[in-house]
């Protein structure tokens, strides 16, 4: 796995700076760009379209010649894009889309034998929107900064990915609704293999992620087939309880199925669905689970416990002793729910209403406290959040990702490898403040490719996405996020010390214990997206 010579670029008519590997399956052609070398739209695996269809991935065939890596692959269908302007920072998924989607994206400082370490990034966009070319996940800046491998994926998403067939058909269409996460572990198997044409170390992997995709990256924790495939996992907004039973993928399947009248028997009429209509489909789908069972919440596209590729609940499996020799660094922002108050003016909501809608996923012996809990908490943080709308938010934030997230930190407390915790507190400037520090707030600081959209711009956010970078970058060198800007960051342990990433990042015991004290008798399996 060496770098061909410019006699050997040229014979393939390329220009001599454009930088040609070898791989497993054949020679890549990518750009050298501000120093860096970037390969784009690398297929990791065969397509799955046609008869490979609802199937696990298949090995990439060798080709011939060199392909050219120079622009991004095509990406899963999905639906259309936010349509708020500060959603565009974030959101925004450009190219083409095509069932033909499993490309991965590399930038590499060198193709040399440095065995850097290679962080491998899993999007977000729960479970039906996304891509590894979206560019707010440019990896330039972090793999300048930090010298190492950034890889970026491309997966199946939507009903094409994640949509429990095999029940229902009566094994006629065997998928698990886990297959768009096997694409993962084909992806990571094929970085594996091919790290050192990159510069990089298969033995240094850090798997990251961000709401959906670090759920994905539990999930992975959890995974048999994924066992020793990385050595350390950075966790953005997770819910390692995020995972459902084959009896409720069925049902997801049947109201699915269902939505579009077509019977389950009618496996031919399955088949000839065209992507398009199967998002049409899944953007619809949360309607009809409503009507179905209100408590079914709105996410249909969970990690499903098939017995093969996922034995249990993550956080279980974590608890038990999976990934029990893995670094993980995992974390929350403080108010995740509120970003849902920036993409359309959301009406009042009365003291009833919020009890009503609190009591669809928390139970009802559970509501009134939490809401009397949260109510002097929020008061006194002194932004004026005390509405019941406001406190909907606080606390279905906090069942949803933030004390999920604190559960899988402290299930890797009793094990040896140490947990590091971060809790986002810096506010979005966007709409006067009103989002707090929210969800996806982080995701332009990781990548540097922030702007002044969502997360405003000047030196103090540049000071901040410095400090998270190399946090981030610490820990892939080292299993270690502690770095000079802020500091030594120590492991969460007995005292729950936590990093507070703000302006001025401080470790501090314990943060909003009070919140943490009133979820300690909810019940387990209440908590995560649902």
């Amino acid at each position: 796995m060496t770098t061909l010579g410019p006699a050997a670029a040229a014979s393939n008519s390329s220009s001599r700076t454009d930088p040609i590997i070898r791989t497993t399956c054949g020679k890549l052609e990518g750009t050298k760009e501000a120093g860096l070398f970037v390969f784009r739209g690398v297929p990791y695996a065969e397509p799955p379209v046609g008869d490979r269809r609802w199937l696990p991935p298949e090995p990439k065939r060798r080709w011939k010649g060199v392909r050219p890596a120079k622009v991004f692959g095509a990406v899963a269908p999905q639906h259309g894009q936010s349509p708020t302007e500060f959603a565009e920072a974030y959101l925004t998924v450009p190219g083409e889309r095509s069932e033909d989607c499993l490309f991965l994206n590399v930038w590499t400082p060198g193709l040399d034998n440095a065995r850097r370490p290679i962080m491998f990034w899993i999007h977000g966009g729960g479970f039906e929107y996304g891509s590894g070319g979206q560019p707010n996940y440019d990896g330039s800046s972090l793999a300048r900064r930090g010298d190492v491998v950034v890889v970026t994926v491309n997966f199946r998403l939507g009903a094409l990915g994640y949509l429990n067939l095999n029940e229902v058909t009566g094994g006629r269409i065997p998928s698990t609704g886990n297959e768009g996460r096997l694409d993962l572990i084909a992806a990571l198997q094929w970085v594996r293999e091919n790290a050192g044409s990159f510069g990089g170390d298969p033995d240094n992997i850090t798997v990251f992620g961000q709401s959906a995709g670090s759920v994905d990256c539990a999930f992975l924790m959890a995974s048999p087939p994924a066992r020793g495939m990385f050595r350390r996992v950075i966790l953005q907004s997770s819910a390692g309880h995020t995972a459902q039973t084959v009896e409720r993928a069925m049902l997801i399947a049947e109201i699915y199925l269902n939505s579009l009248n077509i019977r389950p028997s009618d496996v031919e009429a399955i088949r000839a669905l065209t992507p398009q209509r199967m998002v049409e489909a899944s953007s619809a789908i949360v309607q009809h689970m409503a009507e179905v069972d209100p408590h079914l919440g709105a996410m249909h596209y969970l990690p499903v416990i098939d017995g093969v590729n996922l034995l249990e609940r993550p956080i279980d499996a974590i608890r038990n002793g999976a990934s029990s020799e893995v670094s993980l660094l995992a974390g929350s922002q403080l108010d995740e729910h509120r970003l849902a108050m920036g993409h359309s003016v959301l009406p009042p909501m009365t003291e009833e209403q919020l009890v009503q809608r609190l009591g669809i996923l928390i139970p009802t012996e559970h509501v009134e406290r939490l809401i009397d809990t949260y109510r002097p908490l929020m008061a006194a943080r002194g932004k004026g959040w005390t509405s019941p709308l406001d406190l909907h938010m606080a606390i279905e934030g906090d069942r949803a990702v933030r004390m999920p997230t604190l559960r899988i930190v402290e299930a890797k407390r009793q094990h040896p490898v140490p947990a590091y915790h971060f809790l986002g507190t810096y506010p979005a400037p966007i709409l006067d403040g009103l989002l707090g520090c929210c969800h996806a707030l982080d995701l332009g600081l990781v990548f540097g490719t922030y702007d002044q959209r969502f997360n405003g711009t000047g030196p103090a956010i540049d000071a901040l996405s410095a400090s998270i970078q190399d946090a981030w970058l610490a820990f892939a060198h080292t299993g270690n996020p502690s770095n000079s800007r802020t500091g030594r960051w120590p492991t969460y342990g007995a005292k729950r010390r936590t990093m507070l990433l703000d302006y001025r990042p401080q470790v501090v015991e314990d943060p909003f214990s009070a919140e943490r004290l009133a979820w300690e008798s909810f019940p387990d399996e209440k908590l995560g997206l649902l």
